[in-house]
């Protein structure tokens, strides 16, 4: 096996590898929806960042990323690159010694380019990558999971009132904005994610015509969800396929089915409208959003995330 620079000439035998390995993620995942190919490859081939594995002229897999950026997660000073969904793949035989290959050839790359903070995805079910990206000093930072449009069945104690907001509205669901920020704050996430004021909120809100429902207690907001047309993977951009970028539930009504019932109201309308699939991705360190979206939904990618000491930066 060598490993090369990936280059135009290979994005055809990336596509129909990437191909495989979402058909086999599939398998695992039957709500994923078919794909007859995966995102154009043409700027990970000219980004000069991605790398090919070959033997005796056969592709054994890809590892593509990003151009570096600053702020990796939005939240810190490091700059990084990304390895999207679709952007890597190997065949199975052997895919943990090919990633081992892949990325220290590729990292070799993004280093130069000043990137200490190196993100990947893979599928959630390829456990010996996902193994070997541990042993590179990887941690698993992102899940990204989908259901069917389908209602969950719970029930719900009275005084509780649901609605969809619209732009004329969505100023109500600011304040648990604003507490979900909060909740990044608090242990073990640390995040300090950058909180949108409440103009640009409501102004996002209207420019992505976004989908915002909120539950209220005896007149008082105590949940919501936002639902975005676009979400974090290449599958998103499915017109079937919505997609949740918000999600907050106060502490205090927790544990009485309420977010569920938002939840179950939210999939019956969109489900009339022809929706087929719901997606959402989170941070696998948040417990309370660990322990709920995986009972409802099922995970398809795991993000990983390996941040290089920068000082090394100084030496290469």
């Amino acid at each position: 096996m060598r490993t090369i620079n990936f280059t135009r000439e290979h994005m055809a035998d990336a596509r129909e590898l990437a191909l495989l390995c979402y058909g086999e993620e599939r398998s695992r995942v039957p709500v994923l929806p078919g794909a007859a190919e995966l995102p154009d490859l043409t700027y990970f081939a000219d980004n000069g960042l991605g790398v090919a594995a070959y033997e005796d002229g056969k592709m054994l897999g890809f590892l593509c990323c990003t151009e570096p950026f600053d702020h990796a997660f939005g939240s810190t000073d490091a700059r990084g690159v990304f390895s999207p969904m679709g952007a890597n793949a190997a065949v199975t035989q052997d895919r943990d010694k090919i990633y081992a290959a892949m990325y220290q050839h590729a990292a070799q790359k993004w280093v130069k380019a000043g990137a200490v903070s190196h993100g990947i995805c893979l599928y959630a079910h390829e456990e010996a990558a996902q193994q070997q990206f541990f042993r590179y000093g990887f941690g698993l930072r992102c899940i990204d999971a989908i259901r069917t449009m389908e209602p969950i069945v719970c029930n719900l104690n009275e005084g509780y009132e649901m609605e969809e907001l619209t732009g004329e509205t969505i100023d109500t669901a600011y304040p648990l904005e604003v507490m979900l920020n909060r909740h990044f704050y608090s242990s073990p996430l640390f995040m300090n994610r950058p909180l949108a004021s409440r103009e640009v909120f409501c102004s996002t809100f209207t420019a992505d015509q976004g989908r915002c429902f909120l539950t209220k207690y005896k007149g008082k907001p105590c949940a919501y969800l936002m639902i975005s047309q676009s979400g974090e993977t290449c599958i998103t951009e499915i017109p079937e396929y919505l997609h949740i970028t918000g999600a907050y539930c106060l502490p205090e009504y927790r544990g009485r089915g309420v977010f569920q019932n938002l939840l179950s109201y939210a999939v019956n309308l969109l489900k009339k409208e022809g929706y087929t699939c719901l997606g959402v991705d989170y941070e696998s360190l948040n417990p309370a959003a660990y322990a709920f979206w995986q009972k409802y939904f099922a995970a398809y990618t795991h993000g990983l995330v390996r941040r290089i000491d920068e000082h090394i930066l100084q030496v290469l």
